[in-house]
Parts: structure tokens; sequence; C-alpha cells
């Protein structure tokens, strides 16, 4: 009988804490203390009452072990619960250990019951596994509310039961959202974009359901509110879209980082690593950047860097086997002046680079370079940014327009010269040759000079620039185009250049026919005509106003079928030599450089 009334109390005691545990979630605790108070009272009771007995006469040692594991793991749930809904620590720990000793003590006292030892004694040992069990429960749940990697599972639990029936933003679409000083608590931001977002000095954020989002990483998410991330660890973070709007990341390791799309304006980047990040259409305006690592980062024309503030960057993480990071400026005594920095990437972003194999062919280049120029206006000679020997191939950098396809530019010349090259081939092999009469020359001041001799023939005029803020590549030797004025001091240095020649072949003109000569003389007599008429009405003296000249011929031609079906019936029965001695004008050798390619293509 007295057992029988014990399991009814028992039953009555486990009804009671189903329904008050319910009125706490319903009402998220928000009575405070009192009730927490009450339900440890109510536990107390239950605990020495039938239902531990009730637990005794039914489960075996081994059960009471289960129920005592599972205990802990129930009340580091309920602490974590209680810590993301409670209104007042005071309040949420009273809870916390409410719940506790609810699912800690009915476990112990059914473990005294059960032992033969009945005692004094196994009762003392029963309590203390008790404490032991609401201790260990309670240290789980405040490790995980701590954002420990380990127990993530039960902080997710907890937040998600915290986060019933708050504000919710479920796959909701909060691009460039600014939700300063709000307060987040029990907010649902699963699956919601957050481009852009700003979190700055929200409140209880870190109680709001994050899902799969930036705002996941603990690190992140106090970054994105605080906007402090002085000399903190953020390698292969994902901040792919962060507002960090005016943020301190001094000294930061954003190594392997996501940036991209994020908002770096006015932020502090001195001194932060940004080895290998990613920073495709980040927006760094006015950001501040002296002293920090840039190797090997990702950017692109979307990225901005308008009135970045930066006196010298680091383009090596760590020192190489002479001992430095290469620095730019190299000079120490150096620093970028106002703009400088924007110019150097931006200069590095637009542009086309064409590797072209074992040296250069000075006709095949011309002929290349003079169509790229033909089919884009928006390229001219002063695009030529560097021509840099690499091995024993050369690199052809060119700076472009934003919009410019690339591709399509780099197509273009390799089509064109490769085509120039094969021909050229076949010729030697006609003429018995086992190589092309043109040589592939790696000395710059060979073609200098050979450009330069004659002033009908200045294609193009290169000069070195030992200038370290232009030099991104740190086994290459740039070379820069200026404005197509021959540095001949510069030029007579071997030392300073390299990379081709001029070494024109001549082809024999005789056994024309009669119509052969008078469709070359025809077509000759008009090309002398157009280059007498434009050059009488603008300037030749610079190698750049020739050029202009030679340019406005070319377009004329294109613009009248007639007489380009004639000037290419012409070369192709006569030969570029021919057709070169039949006009008597200074330019022609630089027009020839242009439409000896029309048979080609």
């Amino acid at each position: 009988m007295f057992e029988s009334n014990n399991q009814v109390s028992g039953l009555i005691a486990l009804v009671t804490i189903i329904i008050v545990y319910s009125v706490i979630l319903g009402r998220g605790i928000g009575s405070g203390v009192a009730i927490s108070t009450a339900t440890v009272i109510l536990f107390a009771f239950a605990s020495h009452s039938a239902f531990a007995i009730g637990f005794s006469s039914v489960i075996t040692s081994a059960s009471a072990c289960a129920i005592g594991t599972a205990s802990s793991i129930t009340t580091s749930i309920a602490f974590a619960f209680a810590f993301a809904s409670a209104s007042s620590i005071a309040t949420s720990i009273a809870f916390a250990f409410a719940f506790a000793f609810a699912s800690a003590f009915p476990f112990a006292f059914a473990f005294a019951s059960d032992s033969e030892l009945a005692s004094a004694g196994s009762w003392a040992v029963a309590i203390a596994v008790a404490l032991t069990l609401v201790l260990l429960g309670v240290y789980l749940g405040w490790r995980a509310l701590k954002g420990d990697s380990r127990d993530a599972w039960i902080r997710n639990i907890a937040i998600a039961f915290a986060a019933t029936g708050g504000t919710s933003f479920y796959n909701a679409n909060l691009t460039d959202a600014d939700f300063t000083g709000a307060i987040l608590e029990k907010t649902d931001l699963r699956k919601a974009t957050l481009t852009r977002t700003c979190w700055r000095n929200t409140i209880k954020l870190h109680r709001a359901r994050p899902g799969n989002t930036i705002l996941a990483d603990t690190a992140v998410r106090e970054l994105l509110v605080s906007g402090n991330g002085y000399n903190t660890n953020y390698s292969n973070a994902n901040l792919r879209g962060a507002n960090l709007k005016g943020a301190n990341l001094n000294k930061a390791n954003l190594k392997l980082a996501d940036i991209s799309e994020a908002i770096l304006e006015d932020a502090n980047l001195e001194w932060a690593n940004l080895t290998e990040a990613q920073a495709i259409g980040t927006d760094f305006t006015h950001a501040y950047f002296t002293g920090a690592c840039l190797q090997a980062w990702n950017i692109d024309s979307r990225t901005r860097l308008t009135n970045v503030d930066c006196q010298y960057v680091f383009l090596l993480e760590n020192p190489n086997p002479q001992g430095n990071r290469e620095r730019r400026p190299h000079d120490p005594d150096r620093v970028f002046q106002p703009g400088d920095f924007e110019k150097l990437y931006n200069k590095i972003i637009n542009t086309v680079q064409i590797l072209l194999r074992n040296g250069v062919n000075p006709e095949a280049f011309r002929q290349a370079f003079q169509k790229i120029m033909a089919e884009n206006p928006e390229i001219t000679t002063e695009s030529i940014q560097a021509i840099e020997k690499k091995g024993n191939d050369v690199l052809l950098t060119l700076e472009v327009p934003e919009a410019t396809d690339k591709c399509k530019v780099e197509k273009q010349f390799l089509q064109v010269y490769e085509a120039r090259l094969e021909a050229d081939k076949k010729i030697a092999f006609l003429e018995g040759k086992q190589e092309a009469n043109t040589r592939e020359i790696n000395d710059l001041k060979e073609i200098i000079d050979g450009l330069s001799n004659q002033s009908s023939n200045p294609v193009i005029n290169l000069t070195n620039t030992a200038k370290a803020e232009s030099d991104m590549s740190d086994n290459s030797r740039p070379f820069n185009i200026d404005n197509l004025d021959i540095d001949q001091s510069r030029a007579n240095n071997p030392n300073n250049f390299n990379v081709f020649n001029d070494n024109a072949r001549q082809v024999n003109t005789t056994n024309f026919t009669s119509e052969q000569k008078q469709s070359l003389a025809e077509a000759a007599a008009e090309i002398q005509q157009l280059l007498n008429q434009l050059s009488q009405t603008n300037p030749t003296t610079t190698n750049k106003e020739k050029m202009i000249v030679v340019g406005e011929v070319i377009d004329q031609i294109e613009t009248n079928p007639t007489l380009k079906a004639k000037v290419i019936n012409a070369l192709k029965a006569g030969g570029v030599e021919a057709f070169k001695e039949a006009i008597d004008h200074p330019l022609v050798n630089i027009l020839m450089a242009t439409v000896e390619g029309w048979t080609e293509i």
C-alpha cells in the first residue's frame, strides 16, 4: 500500500514537472525566479517521494547509469536553453538548476534504492552522483554557449528552442539591410541573403538562429557586431559580402579568407595579412593598406581601390632567401604617393598579357599589332605597357579599357602573328633553307637601332623604367612605352633591354606581266596621293604623329573596297618590296607593316 501511494505521488509529480516546463517554454521563463524556485521545491519533493522508489523497483543498476548519462546531457541542454531564453542570468541559472535536479535526483535515488546497501552511505553516494551530474551538465551548457565547437550541437538545440515564436527572416533577402543597434534575440536568419548587411552594435545577435550564414562563425559574428578585429585570426574565414565599413583589421590574419563583395570602406588593413585572399568585387574605398601583405591575393576589375591610403606593401608573407619580403616600392626610403596604389593595381587588372614563344619575330609582331589596332581603335602603341623576357619567351603586356574583350584581343594578335610565322617557314622551305630568313632576336638594342635608322620606320619605342612600383613581377625586367620617343641613352646599353630586331626579308620582284605592273602602279599612285595629302594637313614630326597619319591612310583604304582590292592584288602580284619601291614617301615603311598582312587574312 505504501509503495502504491508513493508511485501515485511520483506520477503526479512527473505530470506537474511537465506542466511547469511547458509553462516555462510558453512564457520564455519571464515569470522569473519565483517559478524556478517553486520548481526546485517541487522537484525536491518528487525526488524524495515515490518517484525515486518507482524507478528503483523497475530499473536495474545498468539502467540507472544510462539515466545518469542522459541526465547530464539533459542538464547541459537545459542550461543552454535557459541561458538563451532567460530574461536575466539569475532566472536562467535558477531554471537550469531546477531542471538539473529534476533529471539527476531520480537517477540518484533509483541507484540508492536499487542497491542492496540501502543505508545512509549509499544515499550520500547517490546525492554526490546527482550533484556531479548537475555540475557536468551545467559546465557543458556553459561551454556550448561560449561557442566551443565540440558542443555546437548543444548550443544549436538550445537556440532552436529559444527562437520559437521569435521574428523570422527565414530565406529572406536582407541585402544592404541595416540592423544597427537592433535587438535580435530569438531571430531566425536561416538561409537569409546577408550581402552587405550591417550588424554593427546589434544586441544579442549571438542568440539568433544563424543557420549556415556567415553569422554561424563566432569570430566573424563578433567582428560584424563590434567592428574590431585587431590582431585577430580570420584565416580561411567566410566573410563574403560582409559589411566591414570602418572596421579595425590592423594586423589581422585574413590569409585564404573570402572577402569577395564585402564592404571594407575606410577599414584599417594596415599590416594585415591578405595572402591568397579572395577579394573579387570588394570595396576598399579609402581603406588603409600600409604594410599589408598582398601575396597572390585575387582581385578583378570590380574591386574598388579608390583613394586607398597606402605608403608601401609587401608581396611575400615570409622573407625570401635574400631576407626581404619584396617591398613595393623597393627603396625603403620611398613611399607611394597619393593615387599610386590605385593606378598600380588598376594597371595590372586592365591588361592583356600575350606570351610569344621562343623570342619575337619582328615582322610578325608589327603585322599582328597593326591588326589589333585596326580592330580595336582604343588600342594604340601607347597601350604597350611592358615587353618582358621570360626565359626563351617574351611577354607582351597591353593596357586596355575595362570593357575590352581580352580573350578576343589575344586571339586576334596570335592568329596574325602565328600565320606570319607559318608563312615564313614555307618561304624558307621553298628557298631551300632550313630556317626562315627572319631571325628571332633577344637583344632589344638591335631592333631599336633598326627602327631608328630611318625616320620613316619608327614603329614603337621602348625605354627602360626602373620604377619599383610598376615592377610587380619579381623575376622579370619590364620595359614601358613612353610617347614613342626613343631613349637612345638607354637603348645603347645592351643590359637594359631584351626583345627583338628588325631584319626584313628582300623579295625579288622581276618578271611582272604588263597587267601586274599596271595594277601595282595604279595602287601605288593612289596610296602615295593619300600619303601626300594627309602629310600636308597633319604634322609628321614625331613618331606618334607619323603613326596617326598612317592610321588615317589605312582608314581611308578600308572604307574604299575598290582601292583595298587594288592594294591586295598589287601585293600578291609584285610583293611587298616592289610595292614599297613604287611609293615615294617617307612613311611607306610604316604603311607596309600594316597592309602586307592583308594578303594572308
